[in-house]
């Protein structure tokens, strides 16, 4: 016999950890759940198996040895997993020539079976939309960019003012990543709205799975976070609310890399910070850790968060100032295009100097550029 529970945090989740008016009784059901894990004979064979997505909110007592002591992590599928995963799934849907399993995984770096299942259906409503009798390869990209960026949202008009102001914005970002080694290769750049906030995207689209990062490829990804904002900065002499989120996870990377990466000279190989804990954990629950260090080490971090954020910035301001005729010359295509595709996206290439050059450049074109926007 074999008794399943899925989603195990529902009933086993930590005791103790609303100590002012916690759940009397689901704490009772999860005592006799443990009570009768115990009681279970191992020659009447009976296997019991649960699931959960939230193995840090699990009671301890349930992990011990004789219990659920054998954990097996499901993680997201590499490369290899994901062709097998989608040789089950395509098999539903009647397929073009130029569709390949390995290219379509190629596509898809982090994405779940679930993920890979939902795409698989996009592709074939994208098909069916245009009365194709099957599936393409340009269905599959045309789905992953669905879920990855959101629905377009043509309807949703732009005032002139905003319209340069994006594609300034995105374009930011792309000069910047071609510009930097270790970046994802752009694939796409748009001005067309998607999803519920997004006036505009760049895609960039991995080549292989990656496992880590190093310093530099963080210091590289957050000045394309930037690249955006540097974009305004330079063109328009103001900022807007479009980078907030970018700001974000530009903040959010140079937090990871000072407090739980150890990568500051000043504060040293040291991890201040241990993997984000779940919410409502209070002191004296299970996973809560009090500040370890002092004031003083605190106004270091602030200060080494904000130095690594204004170094990126400055970085791809430096590098926008080394390219500014190509994004204004490629800023006017793509206000009248709206999309610039593959074709559009090598152009641009062809044109980037890689980013150790453009430090090495002399100061008087750049100057000159700034004269002339001047």
């Amino acid at each position: 016999m074999i008794i399943f529970i899925d989603e195990l945090d529902a009933l086993g989740g930590a005791r103790g950890a609303f100590p002012y008016g916690g759940n009397s009784e689901k704490e009772q059901t999860l005592n006799q759940l443990l009570v009768e894990l115990d009681g279970f004979d191992p020659t009447i064979g009976v296997i019991l198996l649960a699931a959960t997505n939230r193995p840090e909110m699990l009671d301890p007592a349930l992990l011990r040895a004789g219990r659920f002591d054998r954990q097996v992590l499901v993680d997201r599928p590499d490369k290899k997993d994901r062709i097998a995963i989608l040789n089950v799934h395509l098999k539903k849907a009647v397929l073009a020539a130029d569709v390949d399993p390995v290219q379509v995984a190629e596509l898809t770096p982090g994405f779940t079976g679930a993920d890979l299942a939902n795409l698989v259906n996009e592709a074939a409503l994208l098909a069916t939309r245009r009365g194709a009798d099957s599936v393409h390869l340009t269905d599959f990209t045309k789905a992953v960019e669905r879920i990855v960026a959101g629905l377009e949202k043509k309807n949703r008009l732009l005032i002139p003012k905003e319209r340069r102001i994006v594609a300034y914005h995105e374009l930011g970002h792309a000069i910047v990543a071609m510009a930097l080694p270790g970046q994802d290769p752009v694939h796409k750049v748009s001005i067309i709205p998607r999803g519920i906030g997004a006036l505009g995207y760049t895609i960039q689209r991995p080549t292989e799975d990656r496992f880590l990062m190093t310093q530099d490829e963080l210091q590289n990804r957050m000045a394309v976070l930037l690249g955006g904002r540097a974009a305004e900065y330079i063109f328009f002499h103001h900022l807007s609310t479009g980078a907030a989120d970018d700001l974000v996870k530009a903040t959010d990377t140079a937090r990871s890399m000072v407090l739980r990466y150890g990568m500051d000279k000043k504060l040293g190989h040291v991890a201040y910070e241990r993997e984000r804990q779940p919410m409502f954990v209070t002191p004296g629950s299970q996973g809560w850790h009090a500040r370890e260090f002092s004031d003083e080490t605190e106004r270091l971090m602030d200060h080494a968060v904000r130095d690594l954020v204004g170094h990126a910035f400055d970085r791809a301001i430096e590098i926008l100032n080394a390219h500014r005729p190509v994004h204004e010359k490629t800023a006017q295509l793509l206000l009248q295009k709206e999309t610039l595709e593959e074709e559009d996206i090598k152009a641009l290439r062809a044109q980037i100097v890689p980013a150790d050059a453009t430090e090495a450049m002399p100061e008087k074109p750049a100057a000159a550029a700034s004269a002339g926007h001047a």
